[in-house]
């Protein structure tokens, strides 16, 4: 059961990144984007999210396995990989 509601969530997650991803390569941003930035290009396409912090939060888990550059600075910016 517990396995089960683990692997859920880790599609839900991984679902919100893809929504990310998708926007980000249709906005094609020249430059590393920070989360309120990436919000408000989420809100333009239509998709929901939380809030910055949600989208940060989102970024920084995939950044762990490689899929975004975390940028250091105030605030922190952030630029997704190459889709494969």
């Amino acid at each position: 059961m517990v396995c089960g509601h683990i692997r859920k969530n880790m599609r839900i997650r991984r679902g919100e990144f893809e929504r990310i991803r998708t926007v980000l390569s249709k906005a094609d941003p020249e430059e590393p984007l920070t989360a309120r930035e990436i919000l408000d290009l989420l809100e333009e396409h239509g998709e929901e999210f939380d809030s910055a912090h949600q989208v940060a939060t989102v970024l920084g888990r995939e950044a762990q396995v490689g899929e975004v550059e975390v940028i250091d600075g105030q605030p922190y910016r952030y630029r997704l990989g190459e889709v494969n």
